[in-house]
């Protein structure tokens, strides 16, 4: 069990350190550009990435008291706050000096962390269409936390589909309809993203 968390630690320092270096390179326009996460530029989902690492405890306790208990508000409105002060070079530099942070979600351990980094990724890449792929090791990992609580929380209406990776052995779910798709973008559907539509020459 040990040897896994340190399997999964690795993963997270890997993934963090390669989506710095894609942020490192964007333009003030790519910044700028909307994500998969609705309402959200480039700014507000590496804000939102490197909360984790700039929040006590303490202090995530009251901002989400601030929201009245709701989560899902008081991370949209502490990305957007952050996004607006904090630079690109802060952002990417947050997230760089904390590739071995502890830091992971309230359920779920270290592979939810993983999944938080790697959904985040996503949603900054595919959104500006980088082509960047998740590695396949890590992508397992992840797949591994899609379950039906996964898709409530992230409001992923997903019922009666079945979801079948094309470029690795995973299947999800059971249905009168399927959808077969490279498994990163299976993950994005599971974790409630609208994908971009398919161009006729991919």
């Amino acid at each position: 069990m040990k040897s896994a968390a340190v399997d999964i630690r690795a993963e997270i320092a890997a993934e963090r350190r390669e989506l710095a270096d894609v942020l490192a390179r964007l333009t003030e326009d790519q910044w700028n550009a909307p994500t998969l996460c609705n309402g959200w530029r480039v700014r507000e989902v590496a804000a939102h990435m490197s909360m984790g690492f700039r929040y006590s405890f303490g202090r995530t306790a009251l901002e989400l008291a601030r929201s009245g208990g709701n989560l899902h508000r008081m991370t949209d409105r502490v990305a957007r706050r952050d996004a607006a002060v904090r630079t690109p070079h802060d952002l990417v530099t947050a997230l760089r000096d904390n590739v071995h942070h502890p830091w992971k979600p309230p359920v779920g351990g270290p592979a939810a962390a993983l999944g938080h980094d790697v959904i985040h990724g996503l949603d900054i890449t595919v959104a500006l269409g980088l082509g960047r792929q998740v590695p396949r090791g890590r992508l397992r990992i992840v797949l591994k936390t899609v379950k039906p609580s996964t898709l409530r929380f992230f409001r992923a209406h997903l019922d009666d589909v079945e979801l079948r990776a094309t470029d690795l052995e995973w299947s999800y779910g059971r249905g009168s309809s399927q959808v077969a798709r490279p498994a990163q973008e299976l993950l994005l559907l599971a974790y409630g993203r609208e994908l971009p539509a398919v161009r006729a020459d991919d």
